[in-house]
C-alpha cells in the first residue's frame, strides 16, 4: 500500500470489547497492530498486514438457535443477547452499505446462531436487495422453519442457503443436534430448492464414533439431489470446550471414507478463489469417468487455508471478528447508535481488519497447539 495519497483521516479509537461484557476475555496476540497506511486512491478496501483482502461479509444476525448441536452448544444454560443489543435490520443494511460501497465487499453471508429465528429475516433481506440488485446474498440455517419462509426469502432477494445436516438417521440427528427435528430440516431443504434457492450447499461435520461412517450415504444423497455437500472438520468452537485434535475426524479420513465407499475424488479445475472448501469432482468406481457432481471438505484444522482468507466477520451485536479465531473484538454498534458518519465506521472496520492475525488467532496456524487458546464465544455467538 502507498502512505502517499489522499490527506490523513479521521482515525476514531478502536474501541475494544469490555472483558466483562459478552463473556470475552481479550488476548494481546490478537490487539490491532494501529491504523493502516492512509490508502490511496482505489485502495480503500480491508486490507491486513499479511495482504490479504477481505471482500467475503458474514452477519450473525441472532446469537440464539433452536438446535443444540454438541459442537457448537452446550445442553443447556445459554444466556441470549437482549432484544436490545442485537443490530436492527436498519443497522444490518447501514453495515451492508458500508461494506460494499466503501470496502470492497463483494459477498454477503447471513449467519447466526440461526438466522430463521429473527422474525424480521425478508423485511433484512429485501431491504439489502433493494440497495445491492446484483449482490450474491447467502444464508447459512438449519432449516428448521424454512419450509414456511423458503418462498418469501426468495421473492425478498436471497440468493442461495447453506443448510447443516450431519446425518440422515432421525436418532443420531437427535443425538448430535439434541432436538428431533431431521424432517424439519429435510423439508426445509426441498422447499429451498423449489424455491429456487440454488445451489444449495449441505455442511457435515463428522464426529468419531457417531456418524462419521455416514459420509458416502451423505454424498449419495446429496449428488442424487443437486446438492453440494461439504464436510467440514470440526474446530475447536464448542461451547463446552471439549474439543480435542486427536478426537476429530480429519480431511484425509474422509477422502479415505468417500473411496471406500466406492467414490472416485479428482481435483476440481476451478480457481478456488480464497473460498474454505477444497471442492472436488465425484464419480462412482464403476463409471470413474463420469462426474456426477462435486463435494467439498473444509480442512480448517490439518490443512489450513489462512493465507488466502478474504473474511470478515460482523456478529449479532455489532462486533467485528478478523479471525474466526479472535480473542478480541471491536465494537461497531457504538458508532452505529452515535452520530457517527459512514466514513467514521468505515475506518473503525478498515482499522481492526489490518490488525488480524496470520491464521487461528495467533502468529502461525496450529489449532490444538501447545500455544492456541480456544476462544471463549461458541461458533453460535460468533456466526459463521
Amino acid at each position: 500500500m502507498n502512505a502517499s495519497g489522499p490527506p490523513a483521516r479521521r482515525s476514531l479509537p478502536i474501541r475494544a470489547v469490555d472483558p466483562a461484557d459478552a463473556r470475552l476475555a481479550p488476548a494481546p496476540v490478537d490487539a490491532p497492530a494501529g491504523p493502516p497506511p492512509a490508502p490511496a486512491d482505489g485502495q480503500r478496501g480491508l486490507v491486513d498486514r499479511f495482504g490479504r483482502v477481505a471482500t467475503d461479509l458474514r452477519i450473525s444476525l441472532i446469537d440464539k438457535c433452536n438446535l443444540r448441536c454438541t459442537y457448537c452448544m452446550p445442553a443447556d444454560g445459554m444466556a441470549w443477547l437482549p432484544k436490545s443489543k442485537l443490530m436492527t435490520a436498519a443497522e444490518v443494511r447501514r453495515i451492508v452499505m458500508i461494506g460494499v460501497r466503501d470496502l470492497g465487499v463483494r459477498e454477503l453471508r447471513l449467519t447466526g446462531g440461526e438466522p430463521l429465528v429473527r422474525v424480521d429475516l425478508v423485511d433484512i433481506v429485501a431491504g439489502i436487495r433493494e440497495d445491492h440488485p446484483e449482490l450474491p446474498i447467502s444464508l447459512t440455517t438449519n432449516a428448521v422453519g424454512l419450509e414456511k419462509k423458503a418462498e418469501a426469502l426468495a421473492a425478498a432477494g436471497l440468493s442461495r442457503i447453506n443448510v447443516s445436516l450431519d446425518t440422515l438417521h432421525a436418532s443420531t440427528f437427535k443425538e448430535l443436534a439434541r432436538r428431533d427435528q431431521l424432517d424439519a430440516t429435510l423439508d426445509g431443504v426441498a422447499a429451498a430448492h423449489a424455491a429456487g434457492l440454488t445451489p444449495i450447499k449441505i455442511n457435515a461435520v463428522l464426529m468419531r464414533g457417531v456418524n462419521d461412517h455416514e459420509a458416502p450415504q451423505l454424498l449419495d444423497w446429496a449428488l442424487k439431489r443437486g446438492y453440494e455437500l461439504r464436510f467440514i472438520e470440526q474446530m475447536p468452537l464448542d461451547a463446552d470446550h471439549g474439543w480435542r485434535k486427536e478426537n476429530m475426524v480429519t480431511s484425509a479420513e474422509i477422502r479415505e471414507s468417500l473411496a471406500a465407499g466406492g467414490f472416485v475424488l479428482s481435483s476440481d479445475p476451478r480457481e478456488r478463489n480464497g473460498a474454505p472448501a477444497e471442492r472436488f469432482q465425484v464419480a462412482r468406481a464403476e463409471s470413474a469417468e463420469s462426474i456426477e457432481g462435486t463435494v467439498g471438505i473444509i480442512a480448517s484444522v490439518t490443512e489450513p487455508f489462512c493465507t488466502d482468507c478474504r473474511r470478515t466477520r460482523i456478529t449479532a451485536e455489532g462486533r467485528i471478528m478478523a479471525c474466526l479465531f479472535s480473542r478480541t473484538e471491536t465494537d461497531l454498534l457504538d458508532l452505529l447508535r452515535s452520530d457517527a458518519s459512514d466514513e467514521d465506521i468505515a475506518n473503525r472496520w478498515r482499522e481492526a481488519m489490518w490488525g488480524k492475525p496470520r491464521a487461528h488467532g495467533m502468529d502461525h496456524t496450529g489449532l490444538g497447539d501447545e500455544d492456541f487458546v480456544q476462544p471463549d464465544r461458541s461458533m453460535s455467538a460468533i456466526g459463521g
